[in-house]
């Protein structure tokens, strides 16, 4: 059953981090639409004018609005997670809003597209940009899970979904990409840990191939065209739009036995197989499997979960 079918997430509250754009503004709009009034941040809002740096036109605001047009409840809160005080008084405005509930955190912030070198080794790369994608990547979801989850210890409930690329220990392409993503994965695991005598869980949870807004730039389509780029790259055929994440994060925090989960690296294809989602167009994408059949000889395995 797809998360949008009914409302198993109706008077829980979520923060998304990061909602601004591609997979944060995925899992935001269904966390919406399964119930939830859905606290969404980022840097990017009409306020300001929508720049951070990025280049990129998405802000808070409209991803607010396709939480609306889901049937949800938004609020856009302007928000630079790498701003300790920010972050505190973001969780004091949900605190003093929702009475002291939050029952779903997703770190999702990134912004390190502009930062990733994909053509050099760490020897030949910038260090200060290298340890600022690093700061953005990483430092800001430590800074959100640490003023943030007293509310849900409080409350002896809730889930913690860090999102990352990849669920195994294989390499990413580029150091400081690499080392991003799979601190992202432990940190997960070490607040599955800390978290666990309180009844909160802690996961780690990346999609497949992910039509994000610049992905689908890229490919000089949209998500109503999306598959006439198939033809230029076959593995494209067996990408994932932000709702597929997004309902795989409905589906954890819908789930009462979520905390056998906790600690673990989980992926959409995995997910799909035991909850029962789909993507949006109602198909349910498995990149692992496409992995397997075509890109193993080329690339090696995928490698286990973590």
């Amino acid at each position: 059953m797809n998360a949008t079918d009914h409302k198993p997430l109706t008077g829980k509250v979520a923060l998304v981090a990061g909602g601004t754009r591609g997979g944060g503004r995925g899992i935001a709009v269904e966390l919406g639409a399964a119930g939830a009034t859905v606290y969404v941040t980022g840097r990017s809002s009409t306020a300001d004018g929508g720049a951070t740096g990025l280049d990129r036109p998405e802000t808070i605001e409209e991803t607010a609005e396709r939480i609306t047009a889901a049937g949800g409840t938004a609020i856009p809160v302007r928000t630079d997670h790498s701003r300790p005080e920010e972050v505190r008084a973001l969780v004091e405005r949900i605190a003093a809003d929702q009475d002291g509930r939050l029952d779903v955190l997703v770190n999702c912030v990134w912004g390190g597209d502009s930062l990733t070198d994909w053509e050099h080794p760490l020897w030949e790369q910038d260090l200060d940009t290298g340890l600022r994608l690093l700061r953005q990547a990483v430092e800001t979801h430590v800074i959100t899970s640490r003023y943030a989850l007293p509310l849900m210890v409080a409350r002896r409930s809730g889930l913690v979904v860090e999102v990352t690329d990849g669920n195994t220990a294989r390499y990413r392409g580029s150091f400081f990409y690499d080392l991003a993503k799979s601190t992202v994965i432990r940190l997960a695991f070490a607040q599955a840990e800390e978290l666990r005598p309180h009844e909160v869980a802690a996961v780690a949870l990346t999609p497949g191939f992910l039509r994000s807004e610049a992905v689908l730039e890229h490919f000089g389509v949209t998500e109503e065209n999306w598959r006439e780029a198939a033809a230029k790259d076959a593995d494209f055929a067996h990408s994932e739009s932000p709702a597929y994440l997004g309902r795989a994060v409905v589906a954890l925090a819908a789930d009462p036995e979520v905390m056998a989960r906790s600690g673990r690296a989980l992926a959409t294809w995995g997910l799909y197989e035991e909850y029962g989602f789909t993507d949006a167009d109602g198909s349910q994408p498995d990149f692992a499997a496409h992995w397997a059949e075509a890109l193993v000889d080329a690339h090696g395995p995928l490698g286990d979960p973590l």
